[in-house]
Formats: C-alpha cells, sequence, structure tokens
C-alpha cells in the first residue's frame, strides 16, 4: 500500500501519567484522568502536511512534520510500508490539556497519540490488542524509558521494562479500588525532563539501592493490596532528594504532606507533586494543598482503566 485513502480519518484519546511514584523510578506509572486528543485525516494533496494546534502548547509548539505527535505518526505509517506524504496530504489536529513539561507525562502522551493514530488510519479506525503492543513498544523505545507512556497506551497501574534496547514489556498489576491520586501542579514553575535528569550522579550508594529496591516492591503491594502502607512504600533513595535545587518548591510541598502522613512524591520528573491517598483521606489532601494559595493548582483527576482508544 503506497497511499492513504483521501477522506480518511481517525481520532484518539490518550490520558496523562504520573510515573516513579516514589521509588519505582523509570519502572511504575499511573494513569491521569487529563486527556488530550488527536486527529488525522487524509486530504487529496500529495506532499503537504497541515498541523492545527489547541490548548496547552498551541502557541509554542510546531506545526509543522518536527511536531511530536507528526513524527510519531511517520513513524507508525512507514512501519506498515506507507510512505510518508507519498501521494497523499495529511491534517493533523492536537488538542492538548496536559501541562507541558510539568511531570504529567505530556510527551509522553504526544508519542502515544502519534502512534496510535498512525497504526488507527491503517487498520480503518481501530486498535486491537496487537496494535496497541507495537504502540507500547515504539512509545517506550522512543522514550527510553517506559514508565510514562506504557500508562498512557493501558491505562491503570503499569509495571514496565526493557529486556533489551527494542523490546518493551509490561505488567498491568490492579489498583486497589480505595488509592487515589491528588495532582499538585505549581503554578510557576516548568521544568523539562532533560534538566531533572541532568543533576542525577552516576551512582548510587548499596544501601541505599538496597533500600529503594524494598520499598519499589512494597509500593506495587500497596498500590494493589494494602494502601495503608502508602507512606512507607513511597521513600525514594534514587532521584528525588538529589532534584531539590531544581524544584524546592515542589519537594517543600512533598515535605509538608508527608510530615502530615500522606504519601506524596514528584510526579515524574517534576515539578508537579503526586499524593497517592485513599477515598476517605482525599478531601483532607485536597483541603491541605488549597491552604497554600493560588500558587497550586489542585486536581483530582482519577485513574482511567483505558488507555489509547479511538473515538
Amino acid at each position: 500500500m503506497s497511499a492513504l485513502r483521501p477522506g480518511a480519518g481517525v481520532r484518539v484519546r490518550v490520558p496523562g501519567s504520573s510515573a516513579n511514584l516514589g521509588p519505582g523510578f523509570d519502572s511504575v506509572g499511573l494513569a491521569l484522568g487529563i486527556w488530550d486528543e488527536y486527529a488525522v485525516d487524509v486530504l487529496d494533496q500529495a506532499g503537504h502536511l497541515e498541523v492545527v494546534l489547541a490548548g496547552e502548547g498551541a502557541d509554542e509548539l510546531p506545526t509543522d512534520g518536527s511536531h511530536l505527535v507528526a513524527r510519531r505518526l511517520r513513524e507508525a505509517l512507514e512501519a506498515c510500508g506507507i510512505g510518508w506524504l507519498e501521494g497523499y496530504g495529511l491534517r493533523l489536529t492536537c488538542t492538548n490539556t496536559i501541562p507541558m513539561s510539568a511531570g504529567m507525562g505530556s510527551s509522553a502522551t504526544a508519542i502515544v497519540g502519534g502512534l496510535g493514530l498512525g497504526f488507527a488510519l491503517v487498520r480503518g479506525g481501530e486498535l486491537t490488542e496487537a496494535d496497541l503492543g507495537l504502540v507500547n513498544t515504539h512509545a517506550g523505545v522512543a522514550e527510553g524509558h517506559p514508565d510514562n507512556s506504557s500508562a498512557s497506551v493501558h491505562g491503570g497501574l503499569t509495571v514496565s521494562w526493557m529486556p533489551s534496547a527494542q523490546v518493551v514489556r509490561t505488567a498491568r498489576p490492579s489498583l486497589h479500588p480505595e488509592v487515589v491520586p491528588v495532582v499538585l501542579v505549581p503554578q510557576v514553575q516548568r521544568l523539562d525532563t532533560a534538566t531533572a535528569r541532568a543533576v542525577l550522579g552516576p551512582a548510587v550508594p548499596r544501601q541505599d539501592a538496597v533500600r529503594q529496591a524494598g520499598r519499589s516492591a512494597l509500593l506495587v503491594h500497596a498500590l494493589t493490596s494494602e494502601p495503608s502502607w502508602l507512606l512507607d512504600a513511597t521513600s525514594d533513595w534514587l532521584h528525588q532528594e538529589q532534584r531539590r535545587r531544581v524544584y524546592p518548591v515542589t519537594m517543600g510541598a512533598v515535605d509538608t504532606l508527608r510530615a502530615l502522613g500522606h504519601a506524596a512524591v514528584v510526579s515524574g520528573a517534576g515539578p508537579t507533586a503526586l499524593c497517592l491517598t485513599t477515598r476517605e483521606m482525599a478531601d483532607t489532601v485536597v483541603a491541605e494543598a488549597r491552604g497554600w494559595g493560588r500558587d497550586w493548582r489542585v486536581l483530582t483527576p482519577g485513574v482511567p482503566r483505558r488507555g489509547l482508544h479511538t473515538l
């Protein structure tokens, strides 16, 4: 197949995500009920690409083939044997609600969305479980760490790993029904992942590695079976403290909540903070955070069981 049929089109939704959740560095992800939507329409204009943006980042992101969604759309089409813009054109529409550079998986969402559009367009508007597996692999390889992308692909709680540079595998434990995420977004700070990673050292002490391994195992148990252990389960020695100087306000919020007995962590690479609490205690966490004033946006997005899907 060398070209797509003019008039064809597809639309997908992709949830944001929080990654790490304390000790689950680069492996544990949690989907958040904050959604970006992407659409692609095939045009009878060979070689033409139109990129239409709305919402978060609309005034900052590129409107050509360098846009992240467009790049991953191209990757999916070429993986299916369809040459990029050969004999057809495309209109790509991106409607974003996930804040950029905030630690809520905006880049992973864009990657998953572009790949999902491409595979769904070739499949006639549908995505099978096998297609989701392809998206999960391509997205994880593109990111280099599949924690955010796997949560956006599958929804819910995910644990992902890469046995080799081109292979992504994901387990999908069932999140305990009482676990609720409260998302705390500082209004005055952004932080790209590259900057956050740059402050991490090349090695960690053995004692810290041992403690981290134990808590990451406990994290999965607490999230799936025993939420009363969440405070202990979200302790981290690998990345949060090392990044304190690049997001001191966020770490101050994490410190405050943890001192009150709430399982607060940095969401992904920050600067958003995330509190893993229970339905019973969620209102208490929200009230505490809203008492900090207008510098914080407090969200209770829930955890969607479904990730990437067509509309």
